[in-house]
């Protein structure tokens, strides 16, 4: 039976500012299935700072082989957290250096923190043109998504958006958590993913903040953003 899917989650140690080592990857992984976690598409930062492209997939067919040995049921998908004002972003999409979501229908991307973006419906409309879709990562702790009314008018360009659900319990700030709240009863978010970085005190605020899910959305749209929409992006499917 398929449970939950998280499709935002820096498994991969020694990639980025995610997990450290082997044994902390092997951590966090426990942790995700003890909570009803059974497929996780790491998505590691593509900056240059960080690991390229050929080192990730090594690195993620690896940590499968690992978590087969180790006997954790996680199942593993491709992925990459791609920052949307890079320029390369779009030139890249539709080859080899392109850094998709599951089959390569969909692509995780971040807006900046603390900068607006008016470019933002011209880069969704760019994206678009590839034939892929964005996913934006956590519009609840951006600048640009604060604006009355821009996190709608990006899903009516065509992207969707995720819950980092730590945004709910407050993970964040008092503001991500009341843009995070909004978002969640205009109901423009598409799927909810851990963003987890580290073990450390994961198992109890991931705990909480899928409870807090469950309690704010209800079970129904819980499921539809923890495990149906997840699964069918990464299958390369259209969602509601």
């Amino acid at each position: 039976m398929i449970g939950l899917c998280d499709l935002h989650c820096h498994l991969l140690y020694g990639l980025d500012d995610g997990a450290k080592t082997l044994d902390e990857t092997l951590e966090m992984a426990r942790i995700l299935v003890d909570l009803g976690f059974s497929i996780v598409a790491p998505s590691p930062h593509n900056r240059p700072e960080y690991a390229p492209k050929t080192v990730a997939i090594a690195r993620l067919t690896e940590v499968q082989s690992e978590l087969r040995g180790a006997g954790i049921p996680l199942s593993l998908a491709p992925n990459a957290e791609n920052f949307l004002l890079d320029e390369q972003l779009v030139p890249s999409l539709g080859t080899e250096d392109a850094r998709l979501l599951g089959k390569g229908s969909y692509v995780l991307v971040e807006a900046p923190y603390s900068v607006p973006v008016a470019v933002l419906p011209e880069i969704i409309f760019r994206i678009k043109l590839k034939g892929v879709t964005p996913l934006i990562a956590h519009p609840e702790r951006c600048y640009e998504f604060e604006r009355k009314g821009r996190a709608a008018e990006a899903v009516r360009a065509g992207a969707y958006l995720q819950l980092d659900l730590g945004a709910l319990i407050g993970r964040y700030g008092p503001k991500a958590r009341k843009v995070a709240r909004a978002l969640l009863e205009e109901n423009l978010y598409s799927v909810a993913a851990t963003d987890l970085h580290s073990p450390r005190g994961a198992g109890d605020w991931l705990r909480r903040a899928l409870e807090e899910l469950r309690k704010v959305a209800g079970e129904e749209a819980f499921t539809v953003l923890m495990k149906d929409n997840p699964c069918k992006m990464l299958a390369g499917e259209s969602v509601a």
